[in-house]
Order: C-alpha cells, then sequence, then structure tokens
C-alpha cells in the first residue's frame, strides 16, 4: 500500500505530466482522472513546493496552465513510469496515455 508521501509525490508528477501533454484545465484534468475538482485545485497550487513553476495562460474560463520550468524532476522519467503512477494512484491509465488496455 503506497504511502500519503508517495500518493502525494505522484499525483503532483501526473498533474504537470498532464498540463505538458495538453491536458492543462482543472475541468480537463478532473475529467481525465476522476479526481475531486478541489483535489485537482489544492496538487495543482502544491507544484511550487517541488520546484515545477507552472502558469497560468489566458483569461479565466478560455485559459490552460503550461510548465515553464520541471525544477529538479525529470519529464522523460515520468512519461516512461506513467502507467505505474496511475496504478498507484488508481487512476485509468488509457485515459492518459491514450493507449487502450
Amino acid at each position: 500500500m503506497p504511502s500519503k508521501t508517495q500518493t502525494s509525490f505522484f499525483r503532483r508528477l501526473l498533474l504537470a505530466h498532464l498540463i505538458s501533454k495538453g491536458i492543462a484545465t482543472i475541468p480537463a484534468i478532473v475529467k481525465v482522472t476522476g479526481m475531486p475538482r478541489r483535489t485537482a485545485q489544492d496538487t495543482l497550487s502544491a507544484l511550487e513546493e517541488l520546484d515545477i513553476q507552472i502558469t497560468f495562460v489566458g483569461a479565466n474560463k478560455n485559459g490552460h496552465y503550461e510548465v515553464q520550468d520541471w525544477g529538479a524532476i525529470n519529464p522523460d522519467w515520468i512519461a516512461k513510469n506513467i502507467e505505474m503512477i496511475c496504478h498507484t494512484l488508481g487512476y485509468p491509465t488509457c485515459s492518459i496515455t491514450g493507449r487502450d488496455r
């Protein structure tokens, strides 16, 4: 069973990954993962604790997020391990990777 620390870390990595792949709004993240809106918002706010810098581009509901800097995080590692991350979090991998399982 994963720890709260691990799931929190993986959730942050997942959100940054999704944003970098164009799933870059809170409604889109909620739709793809099924996570509660508040969890998505809180996780998004917590990305700065990992030195992942994101910005909001656009105006209000017509905008989206973009990853500006990954800090010490390797986005290639996330992409290679996305199925394990999703499995650990209990999220549907095929929706996130675009592959059918």
